[in-house]
C-alpha cells in the first residue's frame, strides 16, 4: 500500500496537484483541511457552540470523510469557523486519527494538508512539501476569485495569504513545516502541467525501491 502525503501553504497548489496524482495513479484523495471545515459545518448546522472542544471534538470523531463536497465547505463563512475549532488539540486528535485510517485504503492514498508529513503520516511513501513564494500564491487567489465573478483588492487577499502563513506556522500544535525527508517543491515559476510532471518524476522514482 501506497502513501502520498503532500503538505503545504495556502494556495500553493497542492490541492490540485493531489487530485491529479490521486487519478494518474488510481489512489483515493483526501483534502485533511476539508474534515477542519465539515466539522465546522456540522458544528453551524446543528447550532451548536465554536468554542466547546469536548462538543466540537465528539462531532469530528463521527464525521463521514466520504461526502466531502469542496464546492460547499469552500464556503469563506465555514473557513472562519473552521480555523476556530483548527486549534483545538483535542479536535485535531479526533481529525487525525480519521485521516489516519483514510490513509490506510487500498491501493494507495494521497492526502494534502499542512501535517500530513510531519504528524498524519510520518511513515509516508512519499513525501511532497509544494510552495510558492506569498505574492504568487496571492495572486493566484486572487485571479481564482475574480474568474468566479468576485470582487478583492489584491492587497486584501495577500495580507489574508501572509495571516493564514503566520497562523500555521507559528501553531504549538502541529506547525506547518517541511517533513525532514520531503521533496521540496517550489511551483513558483511552474505551470500546472510542469508541477504535475516533476511531482510524478519523485513518485515514480521512489515507488521503484
Amino acid at each position: 500500500m501506497t502513501t502520498i502525503a503532500i503538505d503545504g501553504p495556502a494556495a500553493a497548489g497542492k490541492g490540485t496537484l493531489s487530485r491529479q496524482i490521486a487519478e494518474a495513479y488510481g489512489y483515493h484523495h483526501l483534502d485533511t483541511g476539508l474534515t477542519y471545515r465539515a466539522t465546522a459545518k456540522a458544528l453551524l448546522d446543528r447550532g451548536l457552540p465554536l468554542d466547546d472542544e469536548a462538543v466540537a471534538a465528539d462531532v469530528a470523531r463521527n464525521l463521514d470523510l466520504s461526502g466531502l463536497d469542496r464546492a460547499i465547505l469552500s464556503a469563506h463563512g465555514i473557513g472562519e469557523a473552521a480555523s476556530k475549532i483548527a486549534v483545538m488539540p483535542a479536535v485535531r486528535r479526533a481529525l487525525v486519527e480519521a485521516q489516519r485510517e483514510f490513509a490506510a485504503r487500498e491501493p494507495g492514498t494521497v492526502l494534502d494538508g499542512r501535517d500530513i508529513g510531519t504528524v498524519v503520516c510520518p511513515d509516508a511513501t512519499v513525501k511532497l512539501y509544494v510552495t510558492a513564494s506569498a505574492d504568487i500564491r496571492a495572486r493566484r487567489r486572487y485571479d481564482e476569485i475574480v474568474a468566479r465573478g468576485g470582487a478583492v483588492e489584491y492587497d486584501a487577499v495577500f495580507e489574508d495569504v501572509r495571516r493564514r502563513d503566520e497562523r500555521d506556522m507559528g501553531r504549538m500544535d502541529s506547525p506547518l513545516r517541511p517533513a525532514e525527508n520531503a521533496h521540496l517543491l517550489d511551483t513558483s515559476e511552474m505551470s500546472i502541467e510542469a508541477a504535475f510532471s516533476a511531482a510524478k518524476s519523485i513518485i515514480d522514482a521512489a515507488l521503484k525501491h
